[in-house]
């Protein structure tokens, strides 16, 4: 039995066999064939081209919200992208790619329509580098977290809030989440929600930390919680880093006899500012200020970093009670009251040369700028 299609052929066959000899059918057939290859090869080059997409340099392509095929062209565009739009665009429809999902996507060097549509549309993300930095506090921290990532800085800083659901989940305050927020470099996708990105640094500082250092925290007699806020406290004492045990075991030798702490970096906090702080300061009523309250305060004042804790846990085994800063911005320790109050006074004595120096300065500025 025959086909539809079948007579057709046999009265084209007849037909050529008519007008053409057997060898120009043959070569006919022949052409048709090439062409029908060159059309295909054409095709498949445009389509798997290697080079279709390219940039000379690395080039960050932010989708903020899904997008078509349009769109996406004039945005690659607008970024200096070689590509050919109408091309790009037919390729996406010949491939079944017409949307795209929101993300960060990196292009470099050249790229196929197939390698780089399809990761688009799959939403196959770059990843960001986000950088967390020590001694901050929570608005600086959800500022430069909305800087590097999509989500705004109140959904951060709502995050450490004592009401947050992350915070209550943890069984933790706002600021005591906020102070396991480690300080390192991580590797998160632009299109991160908030809830997860502190969740991932939290559970950084678990495995960095907590886990790490199971069997010192154990031994200290302290929980992760007041080793965290000693921590704060040393992180905003310490511009040396090589002076963090040292200072560490100074704090704890002044709590293990019982002492007031007198770390002037709770009377910042509890002040709100970082400044040279005034003799009626340390008369502040506040909770952290540990000039008139005994003991840690009540929570950390920032995000220590790695070297703080291992230097709470870790002290420098030493008698040392008072220390007092030096022009170079490091320490001078003492044992007795008596050595702290000789160094504070030649500490005193440079603060007011510094003052005089700087008043000299100023007159010789002004009665310049009156001469002209």
């Amino acid at each position: 039995m025959l086909s539809t299609c079948q007579p057709a052929i046999i009265c084209c066959t007849i037909v050529l066999k008519g007008a053409f000899s057997t060898k120009e059918i043959l070569l006919l057939i022949l052409i048709a064939v090439l062409s029908a290859l060159a059309v295909f090869g054409s095709r498949s080059y445009r389509l798997y081209n290697s080079d279709s997409i390219t940039a000379e340099f690395r080039t960050d392509l932010y989708l903020k919200e899904r997008i078509g095929l349009a769109e996406l062209a004039e945005k690659l565009d607008s970024l200096n992208v070689d590509v050919n739009k109408d091309e790009m665009i037919w390729a996406g429809r010949t491939l079944g790619w017409r949307f795209f999902r929101p993300g960060l996507y990196h292009i470099e060097g050249g790229s196929s329509y197939p390698d780089f549509l399809s990761k688009l549309a799959r939403g196959i993300q770059d990843a960001v580098n986000v950088t967390v930095h020590s001694g901050i506090d929570k608005d600086r921290l959800s500022q430069r977290l909305s800087v590097q990532l999509r989500a705004d800085s109140i959904e951060f800083r709502e995050i450490f809030t004592d009401s947050s659901d992350l915070a209550l989940e943890l069984g933790l305050t706002g600021s005591e989440l906020f102070s396991r927020m480690l300080p390192n470099t991580y590797q998160i996708y632009w299109t991160s929600s908030p809830e997860n990105v502190v969740r991932r640094i939290y559970n950084e500082f678990n495995r960095l930390v907590t886990n790490r250092y199971s069997s010192e925290i154990e031994s200290s007699g302290f929980s992760v919680g007041e080793i965290v806020t000693l921590a704060s406290i040393v992180e905003w004492e310490a511009r040396v880093a090589d002076e963090k045990p040292k200072i560490a075991g100074l704090y704890l030798n002044r709590l293990n006899r019982g002492m007031l702490l007198q770390a002037d970096p709770t009377v910042i906090y509890a002040l709100g500012e970082r400044r040279r702080l005034l003799f009626e300061d340390y008369q502040v009523d506040h909770p952290y200020n540990t000039y008139i309250h005994r003991g840690l305060p009540p929570g950390p004042l920032t995000n220590p970093d790695q070297a703080s804790i291992r230097a709470v846990l870790s002290p420098q085994n030493h008698n040392y009670l008072f220390m007092v800063a030096t022009p170079e911005g490091s320490h001078r320790f003492s044992r007795t009251f008596e050595e702290h109050r000789q160094a504070s006074a030649e500490w005193r004595r440079w603060i007011q040369q510094q003052y005089r120096i700087r008043a000299q300065r100023e007159r010789e500025e002004a009665a310049q700028r009156n001469s002209e």
